[in-house]
């Protein structure tokens, strides 16, 4: 699965245009289907500082500020007192300068001993993905299509998509996909509900293949943020 997100993030890692106030740097933490096995929280080393993070499954983190400039972000099991003795294995990710806002999407890699985890970076930036807007990937082999809300989706094996806001304002919207297995065209019903759309808000949603479990799973994750608060005029 982590190649798979490897190939999907592409595209991605567009730069954000500077605002003329420079923004507080963020991100976010997914711990994709993280095993139970897995560490609840682990350390983020930014080249300067380490600060614990929690690394949930089923939600998005909190967010965590990070500093400006070029970043490596490293994942270790402590905190970090001496930069000099971080593991050379530690699940590292780059960040461009001009990234200000982005979720860092961990994956399961239990063969790391340092830290069991893979790490991906996402441009969260407005510029990417809007306020209302639904970000789709496939992490499967199937062919995956039908509606969300007012939108029609179709997702190829391996894919992603922005999906434009599946409804107009606040209020509950249908959910209808079906999904096509390799090789065989006949349509098998993936996920048919009814989900609330908040276009104060813009979601992750994965589609993702269980082991052992022939219908693929759908996750989806919601990111709202309080709006920030203005300075009080001198």
């Amino acid at each position: 699965m982590t190649r798979w997100i490897c190939t999907l993030l592409i595209g991605f890692f567009l730069p954000c245009a500077h605002a003329q106030k420079t923004p507080q740097r963020t991100c976010r933490i997914l711990f994709l289907d993280g095993p139970d096995s897995a560490p609840d929280t682990l350390h983020l080393f930014d080249g300067t500082r380490s600060q614990e993070v929690d690394l949930p499954r089923m939600n998005l983190s909190k967010l965590y500020t990070l500093p400006s400039g070029p970043l490596t972000l490293r994942f270790v099991p402590k905190a970090v007192t001496d930069p000099t003795t971080i593991p050379a294995r530690a699940p590292a990710v780059t960040v461009a300068e001009t990234m200000q806002d982005m979720y860092l999407l961990l994956t399961s890699d239990p063969g790391n001993e340092i830290a069991p985890v893979k790490v991906q970076v996402i441009n969260a930036g407005t510029e990417q993905l809007k306020l209302g807007q639904m970000l789709w990937f496939n992490l499967t082999a199937n062919h995956i299509g039908g509606t969300v809300g007012r939108q029609k989706m179709v997702l190829g094996p391996q894919s992603r998509s922005v999906v434009d806001a599946p409804a107009s304002q606040s209020e509950g919207y249908p959910v209808n996909l079906g999904y096509r297995r390799p090789g065989n065209e006949a349509l098998y019903p993936l996920c048919e509900t009814k989900w609330h759309h908040d276009p104060r808000s813009r979601s992750l949603v994965f589609v993702i293949a269980e082991q052992g479990v022939r219908t693929p799973r759908v996750l989806a994750f919601p990111d709202y943020r309080e709006a920030p608060k203005e300075e009080a005029s001198p």
